[in-house]
């Protein structure tokens, strides 16, 4: 009878057991049912979220973006922290946090946007799941996140209303330098293709399967760097140019927040010529080299300092009107406008106290 009793209790927590396996939780998951924490990183969301054949394509996730993002050091729940053990089957979107609770700061200053009324979540411009950092894209993706909204052929219509030369001013530029409240610029040189079509208003970029072809065994940095110390001497920026191997590619610069702004906006700035062409050197003054890398991202190296002044020679498809203006010559040429009135108006004024000595002779 005891033995009975025993075999009775066994099967019983064995039927109780096995019936929490069938039938999930309806509440907060356990402890030990784990939706990517520290213990197992990110991998048991992604074993389902990197599955093309698993999930939808809204929620599909790229491992290699996110694995590269800060957000995936974070850990998925950082931000979906609502996760049930009844995930997805519960159809709730397992989400509390918002971007707002970390980027608190950037939020303020887009409320100040017009864009703030039209679009509100942040999601529309930036994929949680692919965000990079500002230093590791190109202007022109920069760019391409606006053109998701306006299109370019409409920009251009608009622009050449007023902008003389829309074309070349749309490539040299991004859209963010003109319509933000960013205040200091640097001049981006990117390798462009131009065995491909396209016209000034978007250049094409070459991307790092292309230069690494051109580049052989070495990497795609000799290409430019030819001593690889990390550096850019305007010599090896003339030297890129001169070499017949690169008849294909050539340096193209483009104008470029030091620090980007989301307070998009039409500043006094966008309709003010001397903003950009009477700033002398100082406007475009540090240069860097921006190169692609084999994960899609971009590093930039250091230019040496003066290569607006040489930008004729160094980058023949930039030149900006008053970049390569000298203080000195400027004081110079006061002077002279100064000395060229101040002698007729002394000599006229001279005459007029004189006048009446002249009357006496």
């Amino acid at each position: 009878m005891k033995v009975f009793r025993n075999f009775y209790k066994t099967a019983v927590t064995f039927c109780a057991l096995t019936a929490c396996c069938m039938y999930p939780h309806t509440g907060q998951a356990d402890p030990g049912f784990s939706f990517g924490n520290a213990a197992s990183g990110n991998q048991a969301c992604l074993d389902c979220h990197a599955d093309a054949h698993k999930i939808n394509k809204k929620s599909l996730i790229s491992t290699g973006a996110f694995n590269h993002t800060t957000h995936a050091e974070f850990g998925c729940k950082t931000c979906h922290d609502a996760v049930s053990a009844n995930h997805p089957r519960d159809g709730k979107v397992a989400r509390t946090t918002t971007c707002t609770n970390c980027h608190g700061d950037i939020s303020a200053e887009y409320t100040t946007s017009k864009h703030s009324l039209e679009v509100s979540n942040c999601s529309a411009c930036h994929n949680p799941h692919k965000v990079l950092k500002p230093n590791e894209i190109s202007a022109l993706a920069m760019t391409a996140t606006c053109m998701n909204c306006h299109s370019l052929n409409k920009i251009k219509a608009t622009h050449a209303q007023w902008l003389p030369q829309t074309d070349l001013h749309l490539g040299a530029i991004t859209c963010v330098t003109c319509h933000t409240t960013a205040k200091n610029y640097i001049v981006s040189v990117y390798i462009a293709r131009r065995n491909v079509k396209s016209d000034a208003s978007s250049p094409i970029i070459a991307d790092y399967s292309y230069l690494s072809k051109k580049a052989g065994s070495r990497d795609v940095q000799f290409l430019v760097d030819r001593n690889h110390d990390n550096y850019i001497s305007i010599e090896e920026l003339k030297g890129f140019n001169k070499n017949k191997e690169n008849g294909d590619l050539y340096l193209k610069a483009i104008l470029t927040p030091t620090k980007t702004s989301h307070a998009f906006q039409v500043s006094n700035k966008s309709w003010n010529c001397t903003f950009c062409h009477a700033g002398g050197p100082t406007a475009t003054q540090v240069t860097k080299l921006i190169l692609p890398k084999h994960d899609g991202t971009f590093t930039g190296l250091d230019v040496e300092t003066g290569t607006s002044i040489t930008s004729l020679n160094a980058i023949p498809n930039f030149y900006m009107m008053g970049s390569s203006r000298n203080n000195l010559v400027n004081k110079v040429g006061a002077l002279v406008l100064a000395g060229g009135i101040i002698m007729p108006v002394g000599h006229g004024f001279i005459r007029f106290l004189t006048r009446r000595n002249r009357r006496k002779e």
